[in-house]
Protein backbone atom coordinates (compact mmCIF):
# COMPACT_ATOMS: atom_id res chain seq x y z
CA UNK A 1 0.00 0.00 0.00
CA UNK A 2 1.33 3.72 -0.81
CA UNK A 3 1.97 5.50 1.98
CA UNK A 4 -0.50 8.32 2.87
CA UNK A 5 1.79 10.69 5.74
CA UNK A 6 1.96 13.36 3.67
CA UNK A 7 3.16 15.10 6.57
CA UNK A 8 6.01 13.11 6.72
CA UNK A 9 7.03 13.29 3.42
CA UNK A 10 7.09 17.34 3.29
CA UNK A 11 9.25 17.47 6.52
CA UNK A 12 11.84 15.18 4.69
CA UNK A 13 11.62 17.28 1.34
CA UNK A 14 11.88 20.77 3.27
CA UNK A 15 14.58 19.54 5.27
CA UNK A 16 16.48 17.34 2.18
CA UNK A 17 16.32 20.78 0.11
CA UNK A 18 17.08 22.91 2.52
CA UNK A 19 19.82 25.49 0.98
CA UNK A 20 18.96 24.28 -2.70
CA UNK A 21 18.06 26.88 -4.84
CA UNK A 22 16.00 26.48 -8.44
CA UNK A 23 17.10 28.28 -11.87
CA UNK A 24 15.36 31.81 -9.86
CA UNK A 25 17.80 31.32 -7.56
CA UNK A 26 14.52 30.93 -5.01
CA UNK A 27 14.62 28.26 -2.63
CA UNK A 28 13.94 25.02 -4.09
CA UNK A 29 11.27 23.17 -1.67
CA UNK A 30 9.21 25.67 -3.33
CA UNK A 31 9.08 23.07 -6.17
CA UNK A 32 7.78 19.65 -4.80
CA UNK A 33 5.43 22.10 -2.74
CA UNK A 34 4.26 23.47 -5.91
CA UNK A 35 3.51 20.01 -7.47
CA UNK A 36 2.17 18.05 -4.40
CA UNK A 37 -0.69 21.20 -3.94
CA UNK A 38 -1.34 20.33 -7.47
CA UNK A 39 -2.08 16.35 -6.67
CA UNK A 40 -5.33 15.20 -4.69
CA UNK A 41 -4.73 11.92 -3.61
CA UNK A 42 -2.44 11.39 -0.53
CA UNK A 43 0.13 9.17 -2.25
CA UNK A 44 0.74 11.01 -5.05
CA UNK A 45 1.18 14.09 -2.44
CA UNK A 46 3.85 12.02 -0.52
CA UNK A 47 5.67 11.15 -3.99
CA UNK A 48 5.15 14.61 -5.06
CA UNK A 49 6.77 15.98 -2.21
CA UNK A 50 10.15 13.21 -2.45
CA UNK A 51 10.07 13.01 -6.17
CA UNK A 52 13.73 15.14 -6.45
CA UNK A 53 14.75 13.85 -2.81
CA UNK A 54 16.88 10.38 -4.72
CA UNK A 55 18.24 12.69 -7.54
CA UNK A 56 19.10 15.92 -5.54
CA UNK A 57 19.93 15.04 -1.76
CA UNK A 58 21.42 11.74 -0.41
CA UNK A 59 18.58 9.81 0.74
CA UNK A 60 18.20 6.46 -0.72
CA UNK A 61 15.24 4.68 -1.98
CA UNK A 62 16.20 2.08 0.93
CA UNK A 63 15.41 4.59 3.17
CA UNK A 64 12.25 5.75 1.21
CA UNK A 65 11.21 2.31 1.71
CA UNK A 66 11.72 2.13 5.42
CA UNK A 67 9.76 5.17 5.93
CA UNK A 68 6.70 5.03 3.46
CA UNK A 69 6.57 1.19 2.09
CA UNK A 70 7.51 -0.19 -1.00
CA UNK A 71 4.78 1.27 -3.55
CA UNK A 72 5.83 4.29 -2.54
CA UNK A 73 9.69 3.78 -2.94
CA UNK A 74 8.21 2.16 -6.06
CA UNK A 75 6.83 5.72 -7.29
CA UNK A 76 9.75 7.77 -6.46
CA UNK A 77 12.18 5.42 -8.32
CA UNK A 78 9.97 5.12 -11.43
CA UNK A 79 10.15 9.03 -11.28
CA UNK A 80 13.63 8.93 -10.42
CA UNK A 81 16.17 9.49 -13.25
CA UNK A 82 19.34 7.16 -13.63
CA UNK A 83 22.41 8.38 -14.98
CA UNK A 84 22.91 8.08 -18.66
CA UNK A 85 19.29 7.40 -19.57
CA UNK A 86 17.87 8.24 -22.31
CA UNK A 87 14.76 10.91 -22.03
CA UNK A 88 12.40 8.06 -23.85
CA UNK A 89 13.42 5.50 -21.62
CA UNK A 90 12.51 7.25 -19.03
CA UNK A 91 9.21 8.57 -19.56
CA UNK A 92 8.31 4.99 -20.89
CA UNK A 93 8.91 3.44 -17.57
CA UNK A 94 7.14 6.70 -15.39
CA UNK A 95 4.45 6.57 -17.81
CA UNK A 96 4.22 2.35 -16.13
CA UNK A 97 3.74 3.50 -12.66
CA UNK A 98 0.32 5.12 -12.33
CA UNK A 99 1.22 7.41 -9.27
CA UNK A 100 4.97 8.42 -10.71
CA UNK A 101 2.99 9.15 -14.08
CA UNK A 102 0.38 11.67 -11.92
CA UNK A 103 3.55 13.25 -10.14
CA UNK A 104 5.64 13.86 -12.77
CA UNK A 105 2.85 15.47 -15.17
CA UNK A 106 2.51 17.93 -11.78
CA UNK A 107 6.38 18.09 -12.11
CA UNK A 108 6.64 18.96 -15.98
CA UNK A 109 3.43 21.09 -15.52
CA UNK A 110 5.18 23.40 -12.76
CA UNK A 111 8.82 23.13 -14.37
CA UNK A 112 7.19 24.48 -18.18
CA UNK A 113 6.13 27.72 -16.21
CA UNK A 114 8.41 30.06 -17.43
CA UNK A 115 6.76 32.89 -15.81
CA UNK A 116 8.96 32.34 -12.63
CA UNK A 117 12.22 32.78 -14.46
CA UNK A 118 13.22 36.70 -14.75
CA UNK A 119 15.50 36.34 -17.61
CA UNK A 120 14.10 33.62 -19.90
CA UNK A 121 16.36 32.48 -22.48
CA UNK A 122 16.19 30.46 -25.58
CA UNK A 123 17.36 27.14 -23.72
CA UNK A 124 14.50 27.58 -21.50
CA UNK A 125 11.90 27.92 -24.05
CA UNK A 126 13.73 24.77 -25.29
CA UNK A 127 13.08 22.77 -22.00
CA UNK A 128 10.03 24.15 -22.22
CA UNK A 129 8.82 22.54 -25.59
CA UNK A 130 10.37 19.31 -24.43
CA UNK A 131 8.29 19.34 -21.31
CA UNK A 132 5.25 20.14 -22.92
CA UNK A 133 5.70 17.28 -25.20
CA UNK A 134 6.69 15.24 -22.58
CA UNK A 135 3.15 16.14 -20.98
CA UNK A 136 1.27 14.84 -24.32
CA UNK A 137 3.16 11.43 -24.48
CA UNK A 138 2.56 10.50 -20.47
CA UNK A 139 -1.59 12.09 -20.74
CA UNK A 140 -2.34 10.13 -23.91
Amino acid sequence: MLSRDVDTAKAWALRLHAGQTDKAGLPYAAHPERVAARLTAPEEKVVGWLHDTVEDTGLTLEEIKAQFGPETSAAVDAISRREGEEWQDYLLRVKENPVAREVKISDLIDNSNLSRIPYVTLRDVDRQKKYNEALRFLMT
